[in-house]
């Protein structure tokens, strides 16, 4: 349960985060409404929550196996919303860091 809870956790937090930086992008980039930096303000401080409520109380191995989630949610982030086709290398790349990231969050410990 706990693992299961973790990838969750991870899940929600790869929205927070990446969704929050889409809505700053939209306002900075695309000159939309400053309203939708506001939200992703909101959205990023969301992350630092959903991040911190890991089971693992490492705060150096539960970022570091994030930073392999955030890489294959940002991809999958630019497929669903702004319609990035990713190269098999951008996919290769994302599987590998998921291995790591599992590799880093869930090793067996004594």
């Amino acid at each position: 349960m706990a693992v299961t809870r973790s990838i969750l956790l991870f899940v929600l937090a790869a929205f927070a985060e990446i969704g929050g930086c889409w809505l700053i992008w939209q306002a900075v980039r695309e000159h939309r409404t400053w309203l939708l930096a506001l939200g992703g303000v909101v959205a990023l401080g969301a992350y630092g929550f959903v991040a911190a409520a890991q089971p693992d109380g490492a705060f150096g191995r539960v970022l570091a196996a994030y930073g392999g989630v955030f890489v294959a949610g940002s991809l999958a982030w630019g497929v669903l919303v702004d319609g990035f086709r990713p190269t098999v290398w951008d996919i290769t790349g994302a599987c590998v860091c998921l291995v790591g990231a599992g590799l880093i969050i869930y090793q067996p410990r004594a």
